[in-house]
């Protein structure tokens, strides 16, 4: 009994030491900014205004006005653009931050735990089968509440990590958009790894130029 399951507890161990938030999750890529489009109004034969198709149009008058009626089109690079963007950056910075306080949390669990399979391996040999059978218990509950606490740290981790990406592309996206109406773009599209866009020409990328806005708009906070 002993041995099997001294060999349970190694192997749990060498699960649980492997949990690493702060490697993780502060090293992941960034996820693509959504299609960010900036849209004229058209007129019919009849002067009516209609939208394009599959577009979104707002009422705002002032917004309208901006928007030059021009056949402007052009595209970001999305690793390019959060990579460069310092509203990323900062909010990366504060995820590791945070990732680093995961993942001390984590070490201290382990850590206890093992210390506690170690002081029992020192004193087994001493101990009455009654002795051994009641620690080995506490034991195997002790790494189920290791093994609760990485599932509750991942998960917490996994929750931040997406609320700090929405936020920063919702603060993108309003960006993209006010530059595009400012500047007279009827559509500026967002070039990602995955493939949304095959083919561009170079004269067509403003990715300098937005990722300059963006960053001049967020130093103003």
């Amino acid at each position: 009994m002993k041995n099997s399951f001294q060999l349970a507890l190694n192997a749990v161990l060498v699960i649980a030491v492997a949990v690493l938030f702060y490697l993780h999750f502060a090293n992941r890529p960034a996820t693509s900014v959504r299609r960010t489009a900036t849209i004229a109004k058209t007129t019919d034969s009849t002067g009516a205004v209609t939208p394009p198709d599959d577009t979104e149009v707002t009422n705002d008058t002032n917004d309208l006005a901006a928007v030059a009626d021009t056949e402007k089109v052009a595209y970001v690079e999305s690793s390019k653009l959060l990579d460069g963007y310092k509203g990323m950056q900062d909010a990366r910075k504060a995820f590791e931050a945070k990732a680093k306080r995961w993942e001390a949390q984590n070490k201290t669990m382990v850590q206890g735990f093992q210390n506690a399979v170690q002081q029992y391996q020192k004193q087994a040999e001493s101990l009455t089968a009654e002795q051994r059978a009641a620690t080995e218990q506490k034991l195997q509950a002790q790494q189920q509440e290791v093994g609760m606490g990485q599932q509750k740290l991942q998960q917490q981790a996994q929750e931040e990590e997406a609320k700090m990406t929405q936020d920063v592309l919702g603060r993108l996206n309003k960006q993209i958009e006010k530059y595009g109406k400012a500047n007279g773009y009827r559509l500026i599209l967002i070039a990602a790894p995955s493939g949304t866009i095959a083919y561009g020409r170079k004269d067509l990328d403003i990715t300098p130029q937005v990722l300059k806005y963006l960053n001049s708009e967020y130093s103003k906070k």
